[in-house]
């Protein structure tokens, strides 16, 4: 059976990529292949970029209130495709359903705060600066942004900076995970019959290539990107060389404690949620967790035989709680991973390595592991693994989960449980990363705060979303008047 090739959309227009370099698109619960998608090249990007260059000036041109009114007609759009775009999303990255619907949720929260431009864009002025001479500084729309985006959360990430980008007056060219294509390919499908006018917005298949050309184009003024640290590192160098602006947000190393004063049976449900949703490949998962104290035996039980009853299937079963990790080449890092664990000495204490689920034989999944006793030094305890293996590090007090946190490099999230509002405090206070969870298992800010870390888990200083989010898309002109 012959799977649907997917297009690019340039200037208004469905176009089929001429390169020969195509790449298959996978159903990670049955294992089948549901489609192809190519790997663009540069000059694709290029004519994506001109249409871009060209819908620049009248775009630029056109009342940011009447811009807004494209994001209210999208939102609705949006509103109606709905359960279409979750189900798309499960069925080639995986994910549960309700994990799909939760982001396609996060993904229009963002479309509605960017149609606030016309307050989140003005400037400001102060009269008399000197005798009779006045002074504005006046946000202005820059040009050509991109972004290049993960696997991880096909449909929201590119979503932290387009409608923004947008909104505020600039046009944008998009490349999506070669690993998940289908997924903007639907929500272009919707955006191209709302009418933006044609090369307001681009999206460009591709893979390594296309990243490239983006970097590579002198005509994009700035890059958001979201993915691995190492990843991030190469695209805020690259910016750096060619004087694009960046954001660029990397992995994580997430550790959640767990104090002896804590609520646990409350907070259960939202540490399960935080270490096995997505099967554990996001970036604010819970990879370490940290029971403090003379409460630790009890928190290994409870937390280990909750997911012991996690329901492992395919994402678009309503009763599934956890569904595969994107892809069979993922499947074999995740599983080198538990091997490692169990070469440098930790207790695996629930083995999710042979996991299978009955229809699914091909399927790509990986069954909720735990690892007890393991310590700060050990691999499972550093390096990101972006699935359900999670490392139980005991800790004596507060302190030493502060420095277990402080000392990962990846600065992206942390979060406590306690009772106690001075604890509270004090780990919000000292610790390195940017996101902080307070019995908050998933630290996960809202359309209208920023997001992004710290460390070596964000590069660049504007974050994705938040009120700061217009400053990255804007170049503040500041005029100085004296009336003769």
């Amino acid at each position: 059976m012959s799977q649907p090739v997917l297009k690019n959309f340039v200037n208004g227009e469905w176009i089929l990529s001429k390169s020969k370099n195509i790449g298959d698109v996978w159903c990670p619960a049955t294992g089948e292949k549901i489609a192809t998608v190519p790997y663009s090249t540069g000059d694709e990007v290029d004519q994506a970029v001109k249409a871009a260059k060209e819908a620049f000036w009248e775009w630029r041109c056109t009342p940011p209130l009447t811009r807004a009114r494209y994001l209210f007609r999208l939102k609705e759009a949006f509103e109606d495709s709905f359960e279409d775009i979750a189900r798309i999303m499960t069925r080639e990255q995986g994910k549960a359903i309700d994990e799909s619907r939760g982001e396609v949720r996060r993904m229009i929260e963002n479309v509605e705060h960017a149609t606030g431009v016309t307050t989140m864009m003005t400037g400001y002025c102060l009269e008399d600066i000197a005798k009779n001479i006045d002074c504005t500084a006046e946000p202005q729309p820059v040009g050509v942004f991109g972004c290049i985006a993960p696997y991880n959360f096909p449909a929201m990430v590119p979503w932290w900076f387009l409608p923004y980008a947008v909104v505020s007056g600039n046009t944008y060219v998009l490349k999506p995970s070669e690993q998940v294509p289908m997924t903007q390919t639907k929500i272009f499908e919707i955006l191209g019959e709302i009418g933006f006018p044609e090369g307001v917005v681009n999206m460009v298949h591709g893979s390594r290539d296309v990243v490239n050309a983006m970097l590579d184009n002198p005509d994009i003024e700035g890059i958001s990107f979201v993915g691995s640290t190492p990843t991030a590192k190469y695209i805020y160098q690259r910016c750096g060389e060619t004087g694009k602006r960046v954001q660029a947000l990397g992995g994580a190393k997430n550790i959640v404690a767990v104090m002896p004063d804590a609520d646990l049976d409350k907070a259960l449900p939202s540490l399960i949620t935080s270490f096995f949703g997505c099967s554990g490949q996001r970036c604010l998962s819970g990879s370490i967790l940290m029971p403090v104290g003379g409460i630790a035996d009890t928190v290994v039980e409870k937390f280990k035989s909750a997911a012991e009853k996690l329901i492992i299937g395919d994402g678009l079963n309503e009763n599934t709680g956890m569904g595969p990790v994107v892809s069979q080449k993922h499947k074999e890092r995740v599983l080198g991973y538990i091997e490692k664990g169990i070469k440098e000495g930790a207790d695996l204490i629930l083995d999710g390595r042979n996991c299978t689920v009955s229809d699914y034989p091909g399927g790509f999944f990986v069954g909720p592991t735990i690892f007890d006793n393991v310590t700060p030094d050990m691999t499972i305890a550093r390096e990101e693994i972006f699935g359900p293996v999670i490392s139980i590090v005991r800790a004596k007090n507060l302190d030493e989960v502060i420095d277990v946190v402080n000392t990962r490099g990846y600065a992206n999230a942390a979060c406590v449980y306690t009772s106690s509002g001075p604890v509270a405090r004090e780990f919000k206070y000292k610790v390195k990363p940017a996101m902080v969870g307070i019995n908050i298992g998933i630290a996960a800010p809202m359309s209208f705060f920023p997001f992004g870390g710290a460390g070596e888990s964000m590069f660049g200083d504007i974050k994705g979303h938040g009120r700061e989010i217009f400053q990255f898309f804007t170049n503040k002109k500041v005029v100085i008047r004296r009336w003769l």
